[in-house]
């Protein structure tokens, strides 16, 4: 099963894409996916059923978070009432080691996303910071990144012996399934994806033109 673990909608601040338009687009242009993980930013979308949707189109729709470390951007799989309520996903200024102490105690995932990005990526903090301890996964093909970036993580997951994951990073519609992860098994739901991360049986993939 391949889904594209890093994706937006309207709900982000800085999302144009509708869900229903992903799935649309998906059919349409017979995106190689079968389903997608909405990470909006700093926040997780408690509101949002998209069971229907999923129904319709065939697909696997997940939810998820991308918040804010002084490591960069990291997603957050397996978001439950009881992780909300324990680190503010709204703040900017956010330590990695909290999120990932949190993430530990309540059975979710904490991965580093476009890690090679200047800024917002985790490599580029290493030096000032050092290297954080609890990181086991790392976004390794982002569908936005941009020059060497990927290529700054994938040397990094290397370097430091982490585990990859792709996905878009998609904010509007035409950039869904850029990248995305590929799974042994059938995955319905965010418990099964946090199960399936957790055994470390997965692979980065791109469709970027020219990528493999």
């Amino acid at each position: 099963m391949i889904l594209d673990l890093h994706a937006h909608s309207i709900k982000s601040d800085d999302g144009r894409a509708k869900v229903q338009n992903y799935c649309q687009w998906i059919k349409a242009r017979s995106i190689p996916i079968d389903g997608f993980v909405l990470t909006e930013h700093r926040q997780f979308d408690n509101e949002s059923d998209y069971s229907d949707l999923a129904a319709e189109f065939g697909v696997t729709i997940l939810k998820a978070s991308e918040v804010e470390t002084e490591y960069g951007h990291v997603l957050v799989f397996g978001v439950t009432p009881a992780l909300q309520a324990s680190f503010d996903f709204g703040s900017i200024n956010l330590a990695l080691k909290d999120v990932i102490k949190a993430c530990n105690a309540h059975g979710a995932v904490a991965a580093p996303c476009h890690p090679g990005r200047k800024r917002v990526g985790m490599s580029a903090h290493l030096e000032e910071y050092g290297v954080p301890q609890g990181v086991r996964i790392v976004e390794v093909f982002n569908g936005g990144s941009r020059d060497n970036e990927d290529e700054v993580a994938q040397r990094m997951a290397t370097d430091l012996g982490y585990l990859g994951i792709g996905g878009s990073d998609a904010h509007i519609v035409s950039h869904i399934g850029r990248c995305a992860t590929r799974f042994p098994g059938s995955i319905h739901n965010e418990a099964e994806l946090v199960a399936a991360l957790k055994a470390e049986q997965f692979e980065a993939v791109t469709f970027r033109e020219g990528e493999a």
